[in-house]
């Protein structure tokens, strides 16, 4: 009988020392329980492929990684076809994700468009009153804010600095006239010319493989060229750039990462930057501590001149030493 009572005991041992390890994933020193880290699904929504734009995305998932989640990215380029745009948002709101970040106006509008419930952080948009995606910077909406690539002084700046250091006066603006941050910013780009000698030559395009015939055929009709932040042209900005050099005419863009490609100076910020501010926005409603109704949208933080030193040569520009107190320059 007493061994029997003994092998009881002995198998009541085993199962207690079993349980006691197998607890041993989530208790930690002192009996305390350790929860599992959890992963957050985001899906990325982004009209096209090009560098201010990839840039962004680099800088919302560095703030992400620097707020410690562990986010699992589903990443997806409509390459700059609408239907395909509102597509991968639709899914997106299918797969209910945990929060969607759309990198451009369109993209934005797409998600905005697929849902009212999941959390929506938008960067790389130039009007979001304007396009229909927030009701104002203060008081966004219930699901969706972000970050604008307009500095308020951004165009204002360029459009006087031509004023002041170019001979000609006729802008020359490549643009998708179907692209509603475009119309906004060359309307802007009028209001600033305003009580100069400054005209807009426009050419409008559809499409990526249309920019540089587009660029030829405003050939004589210009003195300068002005590239605002617009998509479809900027992905093709190489083109832009080999007319300019070719015929000598400068070529003012509307971020810095276009000066970093081969345009001569823009006044500008990082969209690595806002891209990051986009991020930290979305840290703080992946943790719970605030929602997209409670954040405004923001501008740009910095704005700076930018030259290209190898551009101006190139398009034969003379660099004024009265720059210098104000550019900072690149090759």
């Amino acid at each position: 009988m007493k061994k029997r009572m003994a092998g009881v005991a002995g198998v009541l041992l085993s199962t207690m020392l079993i349980a006691g390890c197998g607890s041993s994933d989530t208790a930690g020193t002192g009996g305390e329980s350790e929860s599992k880290t959890e992963t957050f699904k985001v899906g990325v929504t982004q009209i096209v492929e090009h560098p201010s734009l990839d840039e962004a995305l680099k800088g919302f998932k560095e703030a992400l990684k620097e707020e410690g989640l562990e986010v699992e990215y589903d990443v997806q380029i409509a390459q700059g076809d609408m239907s395909t745009n509102q597509s991968i948002a639709t899914n997106f709101a299918g797969d209910n994700v945990d929060l969607i970040f759309a990198n451009s106006t369109p993209s934005a509008l797409g998600a905005l468009n697929a849902t009212k419930e999941i959390p929506i952080i938008f960067t790389s948009v130039t009007d979001p009153v304007g396009a229909g995606l927030v009701k104002s910077f203060e008081e966004p909406g219930d699901n969706i804010t972000g970050t604008t690539d307009t500095h308020p002084d951004a165009i204002p700046n360029t459009v006087k600095f031509i004023e002041q250091h170019e001979k000609g006066t006729r802008i020359g603006a490549i643009y998708n006239s179907g692209e509603q941050n475009s119309v906004a910013q060359i309307k802007m780009v009028k209001e600033a010319a305003e009580g100069t000698d400054l005209k807009l030559v426009e050419a409008s395009v559809s499409t990526s493989a249309e920019v540089k015939q587009a660029a030829e055929s405003l050939i004589g009709k210009v003195d300068v060229f002005y590239i605002i932040t617009d998509n479809t042209v900027v992905s093709a900005l190489e083109s832009v750039i080999q007319v300019a050099t070719e015929q000598d005419i400068p070529l003012y863009v509307g971020e810095l990462d276009s000066v970093n490609r081969g345009g001569f100076a823009a006044y500008g910020f990082s969209y690595f930057d806002i891209g990051y501010q986009s991020g930290e926005m979305a840290a703080s409603i992946l943790k719970g501590e605030k929602k997209a109704s409670d954040i405004s949208v923001q501008y740009p933080d910095n704005l700076k001149l930018l030259i290209n030193k190898k551009a101006a040569d190139d398009m034969g520009i003379e660099l004024l030493p009265e720059w210098d107190k104000e550019a900072e320059y690149t090759e």
